[in-house]
């Protein structure tokens, strides 16, 4: 024999979704009735410079840096003009190497917006890292001219 539910038993129901739906919040469960063991984790990882690209740019920039110093120090004979020059050269592209490198890693410029950030970067940070970029190679350029 089956028993039917009578209008008592409905009422028992429906304040047992009523006392559900108060300890909801508007944007979902309480913070008691979620796990505690949960936690975020960065599925994708994390964007850095790996010692294999590392490793050229810093062998470069050295011997560039020492073909470069070495002339100027020492003054030796009339290469070394061109020897400093050829270390200028080799110093330069393993900068623009390291530079590229850690752009591709998402790295920028002290003082300009994030790549893809939609800002603009500001026109005093650019006009600054061209005159120290363009007084450094005045000053290289004239260092070595005078060795002649």
């Amino acid at each position: 024999m089956a028993m039917e539910a009578g209008p008592r038993d409905r009422e028992q129901g429906r304040r047992d979704v009523a006392d559900s739906a108060s300890r909801l919040s508007p944007d979902g469960p309480d913070e008691q009735d979620v796990i505690a063991d949960e936690v975020e984790v960065e599925l994708r990882p994390q964007r850095r410079l790996r010692i294999w690209q590392l490793a050229p740019i810093v062998m470069l920039a050295a011997v560039g840096s020492l073909m470069f110093a070495f002339p100027l120090a020492f003054g030796t004979g009339d290469g070394g003009a061109v020897v400093a020059m050829l270390g200028l050269l080799i110093s330069c592209c393993a900068a623009g190497w390291g530079v590229m490198a850690a752009r591709r890693v998402g790295h920028t410029w002290p003082g300009l917006p994030a790549r893809g950030s939609g800002e603009r970067p500001d026109w005093r940070v650019i006009a600054l890292y061209v005159g120290v970029g363009a007084a450094l190679v005045a000053l290289a350029v004239w260092r070595v001219a005078r060795l002649r």
